[in-house]
């Protein structure tokens, strides 16, 4: 038990001091503490295991983030945004409103970066225009772009589908209620904010301009496909239909759909080799670090560490709560991921919550869904590097942007735990 708690105790302070990348970290920490238990044999096994065990994980969030992107480069989402545009208008309620819709949509790349950009550059000189308070657009933003981002080739439930060692469509498939009520409060929230803006402008009140630069987003516009969208939308919403379905393996669905997207959208091998080198710093990293956590979750496993932890922890667990673990998990996982990157919450604290709920009945799938539900706070967390990206497009402070989203972040995140216990998604 004390070499596990160990083993996480420096995979944490490593990453958390910067001392190691979370990538070598999760190579380089599990292989030291796997000697130290006396596995030095089988440390090859145990760790070949864990990422045999992840690869159809990380094959998924490879092609999902890349057929999203080329889905931008061919211009899915550009008549969303054009028609959203031309609904916002200078009303300050549909301007919130279509700010929402756009952000939903384009999150689906799985890229908050790319969200941001877009979303941003498309509608914040409206909301200049108009007086508008950017800060609410950052809202906004952020509320659509955590609650997509809990589909599987998300950063969060890619991390915590390898950490658990689980099919990330068992984590996400039944959240989907759960997604669609965080949509729905997204909107909710933009509709509140939006009517609050109009009231402020129309009883005289200040336009608020933020001071600051803004970041141009330019995109290469001869990669567009006009004639081929519908094509791309109908291969889009069937791949997705498909997948949630469950007909065939996310991972085959999501290749599948990237090979012909590639193929029909950029014939040439040319344009094939382009846009892949183009979208490779996008999807390399994650899948590095989904088959890095496999070799540190199969030695943490394969040593009995885990066990030990997890029968330590016992202890500690009133056992009236025990079968409640997967409601307490998501409260506790508000500020743990807060103050927590992903990699340290995920792959350090998790496994040892799922092994302990494990003796209580409660499945790992439970503790998984229940450790995203605070991905709304976790967006304002200042470990996150999409808040410094927002706070820099909008020329504010980031510390400003926190003390006026958070209110409406902790909102959403209760959503989602209400949502989820309703469903019975996070109950054993």
């Amino acid at each position: 038990m004390f070499l596990g708690y160990a083993m996480v105790a420096t995979f944490m302070i490593l990453i958390m001091t910067k001392r190691l990348s979370a990538l070598v970290a999760l190579i380089i920490v599990p292989i030291i503490f796997g000697l130290l238990c006396g596995q030095g044999a089988e440390l090859g096994a145990l760790a070949v295991s864990g990422i045999a065990k992840l690869a159809p994980t990380a094959t998924l969030l490879l092609f999902a983030v890349l057929y999203f992107a080329l889905m931008i480069d061919a211009g899915l989402f550009d008549p969303l945004v054009d028609r959203a545009l031309r609904f916002a208008g200078d009303d300050p309620v549909r301007v919130a409103l279509g700010t929402a819709g756009v952000a939903l949509c384009v999150a689906l790349d799985g890229d908050g970066a790319t969200t941001a950009l877009i979303t941003i550059t498309a509608f914040l000189p409206i909301y200049r225009r108009l007086g508008m308070n950017p800060l609410v657009l950052a809202v906004i933003l952020g509320s659509a772009n955590t609650v997509i981002n809990l589909a599987p080739w998300g950063g969060p439930t890619g991390r915590v589908a390898a950490a658990l060692r689980l099919d990330p469509s068992t984590v996400f498939v039944p959240l989907l209620p759960t997604m669609a009520a965080g949509i729905v409060a997204t909107l909710l929230i933009a509709w509140h904010l939006g009517r609050r803006e109009r009231r402020r402008l129309a009883g005289g009140g200040a336009p608020i301009e933020l001071s600051g630069s803004v970041i141009a987003f330019e995109r290469d516009m001869t990669l567009v496909r006009p004639r081929l969208l519908w094509f791309n939308f109908l291969l889009t919403m069937a791949m997705l239909a498909i997948a949630i379905a469950g007909l065939v393996p996310l991972p085959l669905a999501f290749m599948t759909g990237f090979a012909i997207a590639l193929m029909v959208n950029f014939p040439t091998l040319k344009l094939q080799s382009d846009r892949l080198k183009a979208h490779s710093a996008n999807a390399l990293p994650i899948v590095l670090l989904i088959l890095a956590a496999g070799s540190f979750t199969g030695v943490m496993a394969g040593t009995g560490m885990i066990d030990a932890m997890a029968k330590g922890a016992m202890t500690a667990v009133p056992p009236a709560l025990g079968p409640y673990l997967g409601v307490v998990t998501a409260v506790l996982s508000i500020p743990l991921t807060f103050v927590l990157s992903n990699d340290a919450y995920y792959f350090g604290v998790v496994p040892v919550i799922a092994q302990t709920a494990a003796h209580y009945g409660v499945p790992p799938t439970v503790i998984a869904r229940a450790s995203l539900l605070a991905l709304p706070t976790h967006g304002l967390s200042p470990l996150v590097a999409a808040v410094y990206l927002v706070a820099g497009l909008l020329g504010t402070e980031v510390g400003a942007l926190q003390r006026f989203a958070l209110k409406w972040a902790l909102l959403l995140t209760f959503v989602l735990i209400g949502a989820a216990t309703l469903t019975g998604v996070i109950l054993r």
